[in-house]
């Protein structure tokens, strides 16, 4: 993403977009974690956080978290971020509180969701979406952060004029590759490169024709039957990520984000 992007402010009069966010998976791969996945924290905040702030500093400040798996604990941290996250003076006896630093998720407006438990990600979008008031709406995962330009992937849904877009992005491999010759020999080593094929790095919109293809039980998986079914239907659109795109899927990877955090944070947005 260009440094003007950085520095643009927040463009006037665009769509007012909502953002559901899938927070309720168990982050299996994670370890024995203490709290959920999405709070798994990226430098001195939730990784959460960090998806939700690179929306709203582009103006995206209507969030819809589906919750399922430890949803308790994303809504406890959110009633009490307030206090945990700013400077105070308590008046001790009737309860005044006057905060002296500002809020800076001023302007968000947040609804919990709770999709159940054991809820499957396109069971928890079709559930997430009876709060969305428009016809279109983003959908994201709570655990990947990029520096892409929202307005650009909205314009460019709107260009295909198609039910869904996902935000297709290049990879790391998860292992290092070993180059041979043909004699058998090998003449070196790549630590986990980029791959060439381009996976769904989240950051999709949807319309509302597109639920119809959500319908069915809580097992139903997004990236599975309901995608494959829009692109049989071509009505599947993917958008060109060619900007810093990662997942934090391993504790390694955690680790590997709050580094970049100290050094600057590519998807730094605000």
């Amino acid at each position: 993403m260009s440094d003007a992007l950085k520095t643009a402010p927040v463009r006037a009069g665009g769509e007012n977009v909502p953002v559901i966010i899938l927070c309720g998976g168990k982050g299996t791969r994670m370890g024995d974690l203490t709290v959920p996945k999405p709070l798994v924290e990226i430098g001195d905040r939730p990784v959460l956080w960090h998806v939700m702030k690179i929306y709203a500093a582009q103006g995206f400040k209507e969030f819809i978290l589906a919750l399922g798996y430890g949803g308790d604990a994303i809504k406890r941290y959110f009633l009490e971020y307030d206090w945990r996250s700013r400077d105070f003076v308590l008046e001790l006896g009737n309860g005044g509180v006057e905060y002296l630093s500002p809020n800076d998720i001023a302007g968000w407006h947040v609804t919990f969701a709770d999709t159940g438990s054991e809820t499957m990600t396109g069971a928890r979008v079709r559930k997430a979406a009876s709060y969305v008031q428009g016809d279109r709406f983003f959908v994201t995962y709570a655990d990947g952060v990029a520096d892409i330009d929202l307005h650009a992937l909205l314009a460019h849904h709107r260009r295909q004029g198609l039910l869904a877009t996902i935000t297709g992005v290049k990879a790391f491999s998860r292992f290092g590759l070993m180059e041979t010759d043909e004699r058998g020999s090998v003449t070196g080593f790549q630590e986990k490169p980029l791959v060439d094929e381009m996976i769904n790095g989240g950051f999709m919109v949807f319309e509302r024709g597109a639920l119809s293809y959500l319908a069915g039980d809580d097992t139903l998986v997004l990236e599975q039957e309901p995608l494959r079914e829009l692109a049989s239907a071509e009505q599947l659109g993917v958008y060109h990520h060619q900007g810093f795109w990662r997942a934090m899927d391993t504790f390694k990877e955690a680790q590997e984000l709050s580094a970049l955090w100290e050094q600057g944070a590519p998807w730094k947005l605000w």
